[in-house]
């Protein structure tokens, strides 16, 4: 047993670490690149914009198809594929001459948001069957998102001295090179879990969900550019039909893409609700808060009047304290219930950002509620996923972990879009009677009372889960398979194991 818990940690986790790694450093090794990237393509540099808009859309859909992929045909399978795309990708936004290449292949390198719910659900795979396999999934998945928080600092880091010292084709073939190795570590030290839930991908179903997304985060996206117009409300408006016509076609299903009974389990829905909540403060604020730093007090009132040095230790800060998060959550859960860190976590959220409301004088006010906030992110980054492994049907841990990204994309895109027109909202005007460029401070401050507010809910909302959820304790939990047993869960609500017997490994695989 020893013996599968060290290979679990230095084998499985130790070459999925570098995977999450490759991802942090993708997500952060651009950002310092920006400017040379828009001048390099002889675009404005609002246009890096779309940008952000193409690859959130994308990655909105590919989430769940690829997710319930996984689950059908083997996680692993779907993981070296997403990076082998997104090795393409990243090559070709390298060598790219035009912004419409370019565009499409940054786009498309959004496959990688699909690493982390793979990565976790292969974890879970491999400990589910030992007597502690929901707290060896838990630590595994703190390990990688600390990879995660960690690459996103040495990407942001080399980007921009490789920026400077480099061509910039050379520099951004870097991460390319980085996802050709994480790819070839996957391929030699990840073994396949052997669990297969087969079946065959709801053509009807996934039509209908990649219609729903595009309407809602195209329409949401457009907000950036244009404020809320009409435009904006009919596709948001035809969007929110759209899943409630996928619902319907999910229902009548044989083989789902979404299982709306697992969806509705007290141990799932909470858990992918605080997914899109709290994707409202981590996708959606990390631009005001950069912005808020660098305003100059001097000439609004406000802001603190950072450089783009100084800012970076700023952001760098908040970037550490959830690599801190992400790295502590499992030992929390171990001494107080997993639950319990789930809950705490939000309140950190809440916490930070609602004390910016009152504490935005100066570098140190920002700095601790920004930490605050970081280590209940951190936690509840990694926690989220492994809740959703925890509590799903064992054939049907790819599609909930994905659900935790895909809903967190879609509270990310709604914040930005909301952010944009609290942060317009007011003329600005400059100590010398001139209209500025800064965001109101009243946008502000309803940038983190939304943050927090949504924290709250999300806290709340939490509070629907049975008490025992996601531990793995024989006495407390059915058959092994991630959901309380049946005298915790309300009358009607089978388990898993009652509803879906375990799948028998694939062709070829033995037994653990």
């Amino acid at each position: 047993m020893r013996g599968n818990r060290v290979r679990l940690a230095g084998g499985i986790v130790g070459a999925l670490v570098v995977v999450e790694a490759t991802s942090g450093v993708i997500q952060g090794f651009y950002t310092p690149l920006f400017s040379d990237i828009a001048d390099k393509l002889a675009i404005h540099d609002a246009d890096i914009n779309w940008l952000e808009a193409t690859q959130l859309l994308l990655s909105a859909i590919v989430v769940p198809v690829l997710a319930r992929l996984g689950d059908m045909i083997g996680h692993r399978k779907v993981l070296i594929g997403s990076l082998i795309v997104t090795m393409l990708a990243s090559y070709a936004i390298a060598f790219s001459a035009s912004f419409a290449v370019f565009l499409v292949a940054w786009a498309i390198q959004g496959f990688y948001v699909v690493w982390l719910p793979m990565n976790v659900s292969i974890i879970h795979s491999r400990a589910r069957d030992l007597p502690d396999g929901a707290a060896l999934t838990r630590r595994g998945a703190g390990i990688i998102v600390v990879a995660l928080q960690a690459g996103a600092i040495a990407g942001a880091l080399l980007g921009g001295q490789l920026g400077v010292m480099l061509p910039l084709w050379a520099t951004l073939l870097v991460p390319a090179v980085l996802v050709t190795i994480a790819l070839v570590v996957v391929i030699v030290k990840v073994p396949d879990p052997g669990v297969r839930a087969g079946g065959t991908i709801d053509t009807r179903g996934t039509t209908v969900l990649t219609l729903a997304l595009l309407a809602i985060t195209g329409g949401l996206s457009l907000v950036r550019f244009n404020g809320i117009n009409a435009w904006v409300i009919v596709m948001v408006a035809i969007g929110l039909a759209l899943l409630w016509v996928f619902v319907k076609v999910e229902e009548r299903s044989d083989d789902p893409l979404v299982d709306m009974t697992m969806l509705r389990l007290p141990t799932v829905w909470p858990v992918i609700l605080t997914s899109a909540l709290f994707g409202v403060s981590v996708l959606g604020a990390q631009g005001p808060l950069s912005t808020f730093a660098r305003t100059d007090p001097g000439e609004v009132g406000y802001g603190l009047g950072l450089d783009s040095a100084t800012a970076s230790y700023l952001i760098g800060a908040y970037v550490v304290s959830l690599l801190i998060g992400a790295a502590i959550f499992s030992k929390a859960s171990a001494v107080w219930s997993p639950r319990f860190v789930l809950i705490g976590a939000s309140g950190l959220v809440a916490a930070g950002y609602l004390a910016l409301i009152p504490l935005h004088a100066n570098f140190v006010q920002v700095l601790a509620c920004m930490m605050v906030a970081g280590l209940g992110s951190g936690a509840l980054v990694a926690a989220l996923p492994a809740a959703a492994a925890a509590a799903a049907p064992p054939h049907q841990t790819g599609i909930a972990t994905g659900l935790t990204n895909t809903t967190k994309t879609i509270g990310g895109s709604f914040a930005s879009s909301a952010f944009a027109i609290a942060l317009a909202s007011g003329a600005v005007a400059t100590s010398s009677g001139e209209e500025s460029g800064a965001g109101s401070l009243s946008g502000y401050m309803t940038v983190w009372a939304i943050c927090g507010g949504t924290a709250i809910v999300a806290l709340l909302v939490l509070f629907a889960v049975p008490k025992v959820a996601f531990q793995a304790n024989d006495a407390t939990r059915a058959a092994g398979d991630g959901l309380p047993a049946a005298d915790a869960l309300p009358d009607g609500v089978r388990t898993a194991a009652e509803r879906d017997p375990k799948p028998t490994p694939h062709e070829g695989e033995e037994t653990r």
